[in-house]
């Protein structure tokens, strides 16, 4: 089987570091109908997963994937004055299942207390959009431990899937640990992503994954999730080619199909849930506070 859990010993978590789109709330569906009706106002069809997969959390980069699957006559910052044009949407925004129970256990129900930080491509004017209704998610997450697109560190920051958001969110939780803590290790960190360049980023980082992918996603990499889970998923979509070796066989199929919700990489290091609603606090070490 080309995935199982790894019984490596792994020190306890002591921070969490999360991406936002996708993750935490609903907001790549969002994106979706964004892109959705801007192709189709060039009487384009609907972005399809396959495309939208090479796209997240890649910033510019990926975006001029998209415009090149599309063949839209217009140029990078045109399309970006589309989608800002269509920004109320994201004021609609709800925090996907599972996600207001974990950030509220990890900021007030963790005994040590579980450090936490935003690593996200996105910028903060629209996180600030699609949160500002959303007060439970903007309270986890101290403002000097957010790392947006725009923030000044990432200016000549490589995007993911290199692992520099990470590395800086990390740097941002230490940079305010209490007198006498001892400083947050790599290995020490979970990082909670829905995209495949992310989970690559948070491994290239050295940290623990917690892949939590769109059904749309998942679909795509259906049979192939051991990639993902490796890191290895970008030297897989540049050489064009599938490495039979990682298929899942068609029982763990057949269970994933019916709800099966872990998927470990070979090494124990990373895992894919289906919703957070699974999240095992004590698998990672993360003690409850009456527990």
């Amino acid at each position: 089987m080309a995935m199982s859990e790894n019984q490596t010993t792994f020190p306890p978590v002591r921070a969490c570091i999360f991406d936002v789109d996708g993750l935490l709330i609903n907001s790549e569906d969002i994106y979706t109908e964004i892109y959705n009706n801007i192709l189709h106002s060039y009487g384009k069809p609907d972005l399809p997963w396959s495309i939208k997969a090479k796209q997240q959390s890649r910033g510019r980069q990926g975006m001029l994937q998209l415009l090149s699957w599309a063949q839209l006559p217009i140029t990078h910052d045109e399309w970006t004055a589309k989608i800002s044009a269509q920004y109320h949407l994201f004021k609609t925004c709800t925090p996907l299942p599972g996600v207001p129970k974990l950030l509220s256990t990890l900021s007030s129900h963790t005994a040590p207390a579980v450090h936490t930080a935003i690593a996200s491509s996105a910028t903060s004017t629209t996180f600030a959009i699609k949160t500002s209704h959303l007060p439970d998610i903007t309270a986890a997450f101290p403002p000097e431990c957010r790392v947006f697109g725009d923030d000044a560190a990432m200016s000549e920051a490589r995007k993911k899937p290199m692992p520099d958001v990470f590395l800086l969110a990390l740097g941002r939780i230490n940079a305010r640990l209490g007198v006498g803590e001892r400083e947050v290790r790599r290995e020490e960190c979970l990082v909670f992503e829905d995209s495949v360049a992310g989970v690559e980023a948070g491994r290239r980082a050295g940290m623990r994954i917690c892949w939590v992918p769109h059904q749309g996603l998942r679909e795509v990499w259906t049979g192939r999730e051991g990639k993902v889970l490796e890191g290895k998923s970008e030297v897989e979509e540049e050489g064009n080619e599938r490495d039979t070796g990682v298929m899942l066989d068609e029982e763990l199929k057949n269970e994933l199909s019916k709800g099966r919700s872990h998927l470990w990489s070979e090494d124990g290091w990373a895992e894919m849930l289906i919703s957070l609603e699974e999240f095992d606090y004590a698998h990672y070490g993360i003690r409850l506070k009456g527990h």
